[in-house]
């Protein structure tokens, strides 16, 4: 992969290897896990993918669009997800709207994979099983941060941690904490997949698979391809 070059106007170019639709795989998922795969390596390799998992996240509510980062935490045939306080504002705007669009970006890579579709929220069982891989620290987290409220101070925060933290000691084993009630995962389910490849001269490739009938992300049958010009 060619890096970007900067242009005398102190522009830089995209100097991306582009994506063909001869080189696109054969579902949805499996260009998606291509790419994920490669910007994991990458970090690994070369070090300037920060956080290949990083999925911006945009919801809407009554005073208009709204977006945040998240960490792409679950990623099957069914979608993207990540997890998250159900009460917080993204999960109070799902509960009320629960459409969603989010994006993964490597910008070293010149690559971007959009989303758009239905939030749904992630089975209990599955939850349960992610939030038990979590460090004794995250998982604390988990109950003494009540996720978008008002916070007087560092100092709240530090002291429902050390509440949380007495009351569930770390003896070194997954069920030392148990999953909060209103902490789960959001999964999107695309009707829209994005794969977005920079090129030189701003000719960038945009290649659109948009759902035509039902099925998951790894059935061909179920997505029409279409180029968009840049």
């Amino acid at each position: 992969m060619t890096t970007g070059e900067q242009s005398g106007t102190g522009r830089t170019e995209y100097a991306g290897v582009g994506l063909g639709e001869e080189g696109l795989a054969a579902t949805p998922f499996r260009q998606i896990t291509r790419w994920v795969g490669e910007a994991r390596a990458r970090q690994q390799e070369q070090g300037d993918v920060p956080e290949p998992d990083a999925l911006s996240v945009a919801t809407v509510d009554d005073d208009g669009p709204d977006v945040r980062t998240v960490l792409m935490r679950f990623l099957d045939a069914r979608g993207p997800g990540f997890v998250t306080n159900l009460r917080s504002t993204k999960g109070r705007q799902l509960e009320v709207r629960p459409q969603i669009a989010a994006s993964l970006t490597w910008p070293s890579m010149f690559r971007a994979i959009r989303f758009r579709g239905t939030a749904e929220l992630v089975e209990r069982a599955e939850v349960e099983a992610y939030f038990r891989q979590r460090p004794w620290g995250s998982r604390i987290s988990a109950w003494a941060s009540e996720q978008s409220q008002p916070a007087t101070g560092r100092a709240q925060l530090e002291a429902a941690y050390a509440e949380y933290a007495a009351r569930f000691p770390d003896h070194g084993r997954p069920d030392d904490v148990p999953v909060p009630e209103h902490w789960g995962a959001i999964r999107v389910r695309a009707d829209r997949v994005e794969f977005w490849a920079g090129r030189m001269n701003r000719l960038h490739d945009r290649l659109v698979l948009t759902r035509v009938t039902p099925g998951d992300l790894d059935d061909a049958g179920a997505w029409r391809l279409t180029r968009l010009q840049p």
